[in-house]
């Protein structure tokens, strides 16, 4: 069950990254239309992708911190 919780991301750092990965196409596509832009919103593209580094890097972190405190617990538990 422990290991369940360390692979899976944060529920809100899911919707998140959700919103991200809609925001690249939505810098390309416009909404209103449907169609390609002339000129692509490039500042979206990057902050979205800029974003999910971080997520991604983030959860990296939440899940090594709470590996580390689930091996200290262990360790405390058999001396």
């Amino acid at each position: 069950m422990a290991l369940q919780q360390l692979t899976l991301m944060d529920k809100y750092m899911t919707v998140v990254l959700g919103f991200l990965l809609i925001g690249i196409p939505v810098a390309f596509i416009s909404p209103t239309t449907g169609e390609l832009r002339e000129q692509p919103f490039i500042p979206l593209f990057y902050a979205s992708i800029g974003g999910i580094i971080a997520v991604i890097i983030y959860s990296g972190y939440k899940g090594k911190k709470a590996k580390q405190k689930a091996n200290r617990e262990r360790r405390r538990k058999f001396k």
